[in-house]
């Protein structure tokens, strides 16, 4: 009887918190260079930025293209940073 106690708690503990994202399944790539792209057409950057955040998106595509959502997903994240989102 303990023991199916104690496994229904440890049940309820893993579904009310699940995995940390850093376990987590990277977002679709496509997802989330629609919202680069919608905050970098709102953002006032100056023309060193516009520069990182292109690349950033370039190298982020590349990855996206070779099935890589996490790296993507990391390039994006950084353009996002410079854009201040």
């Amino acid at each position: 009887m303990k023991n199916l106690v104690l496994a229904i708690a440890l049940g309820s503990i893993a579904i009310a918190n699940p995995v940390s994202s850093a376990f987590a399944a990277p977002a679709p790539c496509e997802n989330v260079l629609k919202d680069v792209r919608a905050a970098e057409a709102a953002a006032k950057l100056s023309d060193a930025d516009k520069t990182k955040v292109s690349e950033l998106e370039i190298k982020g595509i590349e990855r996206c293209n070779a099935d890589d959502d996490k790296r993507a997903d990391e390039f994006f994240a950084q353009a996002m940073k410079i854009m201040g989102k």
